[in-house]
C-alpha cells in the first residue's frame, strides 16, 4: 500500500452536516487522522438525513453520512460538561487542525476561546466554517443553500429571461465551502510547518458562492451592466438544455458556427437556408429558426447529438445526464469513479470516489463511516489516558 498524502497528519473534527464534514473527509481519505467528536446518542444530524441504505433509519444508515465521514474515529462527548471540555482540551493538545462550523461564538462558549487554543496548541490551524463568516452584520443569519444562491448572485444569472430565477438542487454551497476550507486548512498548515505559528481559518459559505459569480461582479464593476438571464432564442443555439428524442442535451458553438454543419448534424436541410447564416439573419427569423431548432432537435436522441457534435470542431454538445447515467458512463467507467465505500460491504450503494488523482500519495478509503461513539475508548482511554463513566449521556472521568 502506497504511503498517503497526509499522514500522520491529526485533525480535531468539531463538525456537523455537510460543509465540515466534507472538509475533513477530503482530508481524512488522503491519509489525516480524523477524530470526529459527537453528541452523545444524538451524534451528527446527518445521520438522520435520508436516503438511508437499504431503507433502514438506523443512526448509521444515512448515506450521505456514510459518503461524508470516511477514514474518521467518533469519538462521544458532552462538550458543555467537565469531562468533555477536558478531552477535548487534551485533543487539541494533540492535534495539527482543528475544524469547526458552530454558529460564531459557539465555540468559544465551551471554553475554547482563540487565546485558549493558542495557549493548549499555538501551532495548531483552526479552520471555522460558518454561513456568512465570523465578523460583519449577517455573522448570526440563518441560512440555508437555497438562501446562499439567492445572495450569492448564483441565481439571479440562471434559468431565461422571460421566467423567473432558477434554484439549485441539493448541496452545492456546502460542498464547496468544504473544498474551500480543505485547502485554506493545508495552506495554514504548510506555512505552520515553516513558521511554527498557528494561525486561524475564517471560511464564509457565502463567500465561497459568490466567487462562482465574478465575472459578473467584475462586468459591474468596470461598466455598470448588470448581466441578466439571457433568452434561450434570441438568433442562436440556447446556451441551455435543449429537449430531443430522450431526454436533453446542452448545444455550445465556438466561433463563427458553420451552420451547414449544425444542419448536417441535425439532419434538417432548412437550417442551411441563406437566412440563418449570419447572426443577424436568424435573430431577423428568430420565430422561425427557434421552431425549425426545436424540431429538429426533438427527432434525434441524445447520444446521437452527443457523439455527432463531437466530431466537428466548432460543435461541443453535453448530455443532460440522470443519476443511472452517471453509474453508466464510459467515462466514469474508464475511471472508476464511483466506489461502493458504504457501511453494507456490498458492491452497492455506489458514492463519489477520489476527487483528483496523486499519482504517489493516492486517495484511499480504509475505513467506512463509523457507528455513533465507536472510537470512544480506543481514544479516551488508549490514547489520552482518560478513565471514563457514562451516566445519563455526560462522561465523567478520573485522569489515570
Amino acid at each position: 500500500m502506497k504511503t498517503q498524502a497526509l499522514k500522520n497528519v491529526r485533525v480535531l473534527d468539531l463538525t456537523h452536516y455537510i460543509s465540515g464534514p466534507y472538509c475533513t473527509k477530503l482530508l481524512g481519505d488522503f491519509g489525516a487522522d480524523i477524530i470526529k467528536i459527537e453528541n452523545p446518542l444524538v451524534g451528527d444530524p446527518c445521520r438522520k438525513i435520508p436516503p438511508f441504505d437499504e431503507g433502514n433509519t438506523d443512526s448509521n444508515d444515512s448515506l450521505l453520512f456514510q459518503y461524508l465521514n470516511t477514514n474518521k474515529k467518533s469519538v462521544e462527548l458532552n462538550l458543555k460538561s467537565d469531562f468533555g471540555r477536558l478531552a477535548v482540551e487534551k485533543l487539541v493538545r494533540d492535534s495539527d487542525i482543528l475544524v469547526e462550523n458552530f454558529r460564531p461564538g459557539i465555540l468559544a462558549s465551551y471554553g475554547l476561546t482563540e487565546s485558549k487554543l493558542d495557549t493548549l496548541n499555538p501551532n495548531l490551524v483552526v479552520v471555522s466554517i460558518s454561513n456568512f463568516g465570523q465578523t460583519g452584520p449577517y455573522k448570526d443569519f440563518k441560512a440555508t443553500d437555497l438562501i446562499f444562491y439567492a445572495l450569492g448572485g448564483l441565481m439571479f444569472i440562471f434559468g431565461s429571461t422571460d421566467k423567473s430565477p432558477l434554484k439549485h438542487a441539493f448541496h452545492q454551497a456546502q460542498f464547496k465551502a468544504g473544498t474551500n476550507a480543505a485547502s485554506a486548512a493545508l495552506m495554514a498548515f504548510y506555512e505552520t510547518i515553516n513558521s511554527g505559528n498557528g494561525q486561524k481559518v475564517d471560511i464564509s459559505i457565502q463567500e465561497s458562492m459568490a466567487a462562482s459569480v465574478r465575472d459578473t461582479t467584475t462586468s459591474y464593476a468596470t461598466s455598470g451592466i448588470v448581466r441578466t438571464r439571457q433568452t434561450l432564442m434570441n438568433g442562436e443555439l440556447p446556451r441551455a438544455p435543449i429537449q430531443v428524442k430522450d431526454g436533453y442535451v446542452v448545444p455550445i458553438t465556438f466561433g463563427s458556427t458553420d451552420w451547414n454543419k449544425t444542419a448536417d448534424l441535425l439532419g434538417d436541410e432548412s437550417l442551411s437556408d441563406p437566412k440563418f447564416q449570419t447572426p443577424e439573419g436568424r435573430r431577423q427569423h428568430a420565430a422561425e429558426f427557434e421552431n425549425l431548432v426545436k424540431a429538429a432537435f426533438i427527432r434525434r436522441s441524445k447520444h446521437e447529438l452527443f457523439y455527432g457534435a463531437h466530431s466537428y470542431r466548432e460543435l461541443v454538445y453535453g448530455l443532460v445526464q440522470d443519476a443511472a447515467d452517471l453509474i453508466e458512463n464510459p467515462q466514469y467507467e474508464h475511471d472508476q469513479y464511483f466506489q461502493a465505500i458504504g457501511n453494507s460491504g456490498s458492491d452497492e450503494p455506489k458514492f463519489p470516489g477520489r476527487p483528483f488523482k496523486l499519482s504517489k500519495t493516492p486517495w484511499d478509503i480504509q475505513k467506512t463511516a463509523p457507528t455513533l461513539g465507536q472510537h470512544t475508548e480506543e481514544i479516551l482511554v488508549k490514547r489520552l489516558k482518560l478513565s471514563i463513566d457514562k451516566s445519563q449521556n455526560i462522561w465523567r472521568s478520573n485522569e489515570k
